[in-house]
């Protein structure tokens, strides 16, 4: 069997087409988010307001 380090996963915001780094990640509830607003659900609308991203909740 062979093992696999992920080191990089998309944003768990259906609507977010950030990728991050483990590392980096928001996690809440298992899932790993780019930022706060993806993490919380986008209470306000609020975009990532990362460079391409459209995602607002």
């Amino acid at each position: 069997m062979t093992s696999v380090d992920v080191e990089m996963v998309k944003c768990a915001c259906p609507d977010c087409v950030c990728v991050i780094s483990v590392g980096q990640a928001i996690t809440r509830d298992g899932k790993a988010f780019c930022c706060d607003e993806c993490a919380d659900g986008h209470p306000d609308h609020q975009g990532c307001d990362h460079a391409g991203c459209t995602c607002h909740g």
